[in-house]
Parts: C-alpha cells; structure tokens; sequence
C-alpha cells in the first residue's frame, strides 16, 4: 500500500470514530431532558438494575466463553468457576481476583 492509501484509510476511520463519539454525546445529552418523575418511578429502577445486570452478564460471557468468532473453554473458564464460588462464599473481592487469577494461571501451566 502506498502512503496516500494509507492516510486515506485512516482519515475514514477518524470520521466514523467521531461521528460515534457525536451520536454517544448527543445521547448522554438527550438524557438530561427526561422528566424528573420517570426517573424516580419504580419500574425504572427495576429496568435499569435489571439492564446493568443482563449487560455484566453478556460481557462475562463473551470474554470468558469467545476468542474471536469461536466457542473456547480454556482457563478463563476455571477462573470464572472459582471466582464464583469465592463471591457465593462471601470472599472480599480483591480475594475473589487472586483466586481467579490464581485458578486461571493453574490451569495455563498445567495444559
């Protein structure tokens, strides 16, 4: 490729990034214009806790079960296993991730 190619490339990418960037600060702004008392309905709260817990969950999910566009079980696995029984342990939560880390790093060596 030829260096015109290139900044040419990357001057496109710049603009999609911006306008990304545009649309997530038009949306934060768009926020501040909700009604007070739709905030403060209890359904809201519902939705909201639900959501961030659904989003936490699929974020787990993919880094811990996706490399790429495939299906692995690997260490990240037995990390996810050990942390969850710490937390369902009551473990404080810097235990919880010295126990992760410790499992994943286990299960690396070994295989």
């Amino acid at each position: 490729m030829s260096t015109e190619t290139i900044a040419q490339i990357g001057a496109h990418w710049w603009l999609w990034v911006l306008l990304a960037s545009s649309i997530a600060y038009a949306t934060k702004l768009l926020g501040y214009g909700v009604p007070a008392r739709w905030l403060h309905h209890p359904r809201m709260a519902r939705v909201a806790g639900s959501l961030t817990i659904a989003l936490l969950a699929a974020l787990t999910a993919m880094n811990t079960f996706a490399s790429g566009q495939q299906l692995v079980l690997d260490a990240r696995l037995a990390a996810l296993v050990v942390a969850a029984i710490a937390l369902a342990l009551r473990a404080p939560f810097l235990v919880v991730v010295v126990l992760g880390a410790g499992a994943s790093a286990a299960v690396r060596w070994w295989m």
